[in-house]
């Protein structure tokens, strides 16, 4: 029997809640009511869509510069057009977006300090 079949979400302390929800509501385009949101895959163009669970040294420079334990991952359609946008709002990136074989990435900061990356997975 497999106990664990995916990720239920992900919950996030803040200091100014507020803030923070327009934040994801105005530059990464999700849609919240007051206790959240849901995202269904089936609504994912991509059949092959999935999401990953990964572990890290606590020496990791790879959620640099939060200094948060955790970082987000959020899976994105087109990362161009995602990245276009955000720095027309005047988001800045964490360094520069990349293409390799497990897909596109890019990376921002929220307003509470923590890294979030988008990611958008390979098309089979």
């Amino acid at each position: 029997m497999k106990r664990v079949i995916g990720l239920g979400g992900i919950f996030i302390k803040c200091q100014h809640l507020e803030e923070t929800r327009a934040w994801y509501t105005k530059h990464l385009g999700i849609d919240l009511e007051s206790w959240g949101t849901q995202f269904f895959y089936k609504d994912d163009p991509n059949p092959e869509a999935c999401s990953n669970l990964s572990f890290f040294k606590q020496t990791t420079e790879y959620f640099a510069p939060s200094e948060s334990a955790f970082m987000i991952n959020f899976r994105v359609n087109d990362l161009d057009a995602l990245v276009t946008a955000l720095r027309a709002e005047g988001v800045p990136l964490v360094g520069e977006p990349v293409s390799e074989e497990f897909g596109k990435f890019a990376w921002v900061m929220d307003p509470e300090g923590n890294k979030i990356e988008l990611w958008e997975q390979p098309k089979e």
